[in-house]
């Protein structure tokens, strides 16, 4: 089958069928990884097979979906400060951008193909990513790197954890979301929108 994936493999991102069914099987059949993100880089093979990813590991598995449904495999690293960055597998429909993801925060998740440009997608995210301490810690993202880059390490289908993807991610050029003035003046998270974020967060 394409991309060295199996027929079962291929069925089952196949049976997926929008950007949407991706989002929801990451949802409810794919538990989150409650390591830290640097102890493994499950290929998207892995991820099914143990039904298991952090954050890296679900844009992984989001951007090989998307590219058997049709789409480019593009991820998107978003950077923070005083919290853990995080990526998204996007996607174009119409002209406009689309995201989803893998997150312990509900709203760090799935965003409609609706937004104009990277950059209104990368905002859509600015007032929920947020530190425990409840800063608003989104400060610059990346350009959207295409995955199939990597196909010579099998990313797709490793049994070893792929690390020169989020290397990758880790060393490119990004660009600000906001200025220094900026994020002098930031609020801190409203406590109920903290306590909403919180919602089917594995502990």
């Amino acid at each position: 089958m394409k991309f060295g994936l199996s027929r079962e493999e291929w069925r089952l991102l196949r049976s997926l069928r929008t950007p949407g069914g991706v989002q929801h099987f990451l949802d409810h059949q794919v538990a989150y990884n409650k390591e830290p993100d640097g102890h493994t880089c499950r290929s998207p093979r892995r991820v099914m097979r143990d039904r298991v990813a952090h954050c890296m590991e679900g844009a992984l598995f989001g951007a090989a979906a998307l590219r058997v449904l049709g789409h480019p495999p593009l991820l998107l690293d978003l950077e923070a400060v005083r919290d853990d960055d995080h990526v998204l597998a996007i996607y174009r429909e119409r002209g406009h951008w689309g995201s989803l993801a893998k997150s312990n925060y509900p709203s760090l998740r799935f965003r409609e193909p609706v937004y104009r440009s990277i950059r209104e997608l990368v905002m859509s995210y600015f007032e929920h990513y947020h530190n425990l301490e409840g800063e608003k810690t989104l400060r610059a993202y990346s350009r959207p790197v295409r995955l199939d880059r990597f196909d010579r390490i099998a990313w797709m289908t490793s049994e070893e954890d792929v690390w020169p993807v989020p290397e990758h991610l880790c060393v490119i050029a990004h660009t600000p979301t906001i200025t220094g003035a900026m994020e002098r003046r930031l609020n801190r998270l409203d406590d109920r929108l903290r306590q909403s974020e919180q919602t089917g967060m594995a502990k």
